[in-house]
């Protein structure tokens, strides 16, 4: 099985995209995960600088946070999920309802998702986040059990923010879960957030280790499951994630360095 990794266009937005995409490769990473624009002619030179490069796309439908009300949401929803389609990526991360929204209502989201993606012809994985259909552990297992072949995206740092803990006590959450995970954003949470500081100091070791024995299992799944390939995105995001020192706002570590870091832990794990 091929392990791909790529680069988060977030936190490095303001960067023109042939100095992002030589960023990205000179770094080694196999392709670049990022929203695409919704205008066609700016959305194809995105698509085509990145294939110029030899890199490949997983496009990122995040931006129906802006759209709280269900029915501007669920088209919202469509729109984006039909450009990202037409871009032809590896597959889609979709950022999916809300965890205010009735359950009948994240199901039609969820539904519609599944048209689309059998419409095109492009896989598309929903991402585990705080405040969207899969916030908390407990929101998302019943809609696994009505979706079976729902596919996610584990970002599981949002859970242990979510559920105040390394979830040490949810063995069963964590075996029912980790079969339908297809990507991985690779970012390492802990009890009180979503981000450690940097995850090589001493301090965010157990944190850490507990994402990498997820990932392990991921992996070893997807393995013995026969598919071709994994895909990850180291994800460390830019201020408020990266924490600030007081007063002077001064960041306590970069969130690309980091992103580079962990591409270099996880070829030597995965390789």
């Amino acid at each position: 099985m091929r392990i791909q990794i790529f680069a988060a266009q977030w936190g490095n937005n303001e960067l023109p995209a042939p100095v992002f995409i030589e960023r990205v490769k000179a770094a080694g990473f196999d392709g670049i995960e990022m929203s695409l624009p919704l205008d066609a002619a700016e959305r194809d030179d995105w698509v085509r600088q990145i294939a110029d490069a030899g890199l490949q796309l997983i496009a990122a439908q995040w931006e129906t946070v802006f759209h709280p009300g269900f029915e501007p949401h669920k088209a919202a929803l469509a729109e984006l999920l039909h450009n990202c389609c037409a871009a032809k990526p590896v597959h889609i991360n979709c950022h999916t309802g809300k965890d205010y929204y009735t359950p009948a209502q994240n199901l039609e989201l969820l539904q519609l998702a599944d048209d689309i993606s059998r419409q095109h012809g492009v896989p598309i994985y929903h991402e585990i986040h705080r405040s969207r259909f899969s916030g908390h552990p407990m929101l998302l297992l019943p809609y696994l059990q009505q979706m079976p072949q729902l596919q996610l995206t584990a970002d599981l740092s949002h859970w242990c923010c979510a559920c105040e803990s390394l979830l040490e006590d949810q063995p069963q959450t964590l075996a029912a879960t980790l079969p339908h995970v297809r990507h991985i954003h690779a970012r390492v949470g802990h009890a009180q957030g979503p981000q450690v500081g940097d995850f090589r100091a001493p301090e965010s070791q157990a944190a850490l280790q507990a994402h990498l024995s997820w990932w392990d299992e991921i992996i070893r799944l997807r393995r013995e499951a026969g598919a071709e390939r994994m895909t990850i995105t180291p994800e460390f995001g830019p201020v408020p994630y990266t924490q600030t020192l007081p007063y002077t706002q001064q960041e306590v570590a970069n969130a690309w360095e980091l992103n580079v870091a962990m591409l270099q832990l996880l070829r030597q794990r995965y390789a």
